[in-house]
């Protein structure tokens, strides 16, 4: 089991012709893949998307430890519950929504948790991720990904510099999101 300390790091699928998608962005204090408890998990691709930190604990000492323990045991169910409900709001977002909602939802999303990690200063957020990261997290092309950030920067809905963004119009970017 792993847990992110610092950094930013993605779990995908690839496909044999180098295609691939991601399913996650994990942040600091993130479990990496919190099924990978109970089994191990293959076909995932970890990559570090910074410098990362991480700390691995043995699956078995792991589970003995949150069979002994239900609040810890309660808190890592949620992560699990949270971690599915984040699967199934991927496959409605690559099934039913639109460039800009599926982009707009990405970055409100990551915007939202890293601020209950206290990693927003103001309206500024971290934001290493590269174009292509972008599209194979929303499942769009790199050219998409790159009009509709372009669209989203004239209509002064972001900033995007030096690996930071800046939301500079929240509700209007909301609105692109669509509903939940």
């Amino acid at each position: 089991m792993i847990v992110i300390c610092k950094g930013w790091v993605t779990s995908s699928i690839s496909l044999s012709d180098g295609r691939r998608q991601i399913l996650a962005f994990f942040l600091p204090g993130d479990i990496v893949s919190t099924p990978s408890l109970f089994e191990p998990i293959s076909g995932r691709l970890i990559e570090a998307v910074t410098e990362v930190t991480y700390r691995k604990f043995k699956r078995s000492e792991l589970k003995t430890i949150l069979f002994k323990n239900p609040s810890l045991f309660e808190k890592v169910s949620k992560c699990w519950i949270e971690e599915k409900a984040n699967s199934d709001q991927l496959a409605l977002d690559l099934g039913r929504r639109t460039a800009d909602e599926r982009i707009a939802r990405l970055i409100l999303n990551l915007a939202e948790r890293l601020a209950k990690r206290g990693m927003v200063h103001g309206q500024t957020l971290d934001f290493p991720l590269r174009q292509r990261q972008i599209a194979d997290a929303t499942g769009l092309t790199p050219v998409h990904v790159s009009k509709v950030l372009g669209e989203f920067q004239r209509a002064d809905l972001i900033e995007i510099s030096n690996r930071s963004l800046v939301i500079t119009n929240e509700p209007a970017l909301r609105q692109i999101a669509g509903p939940k």
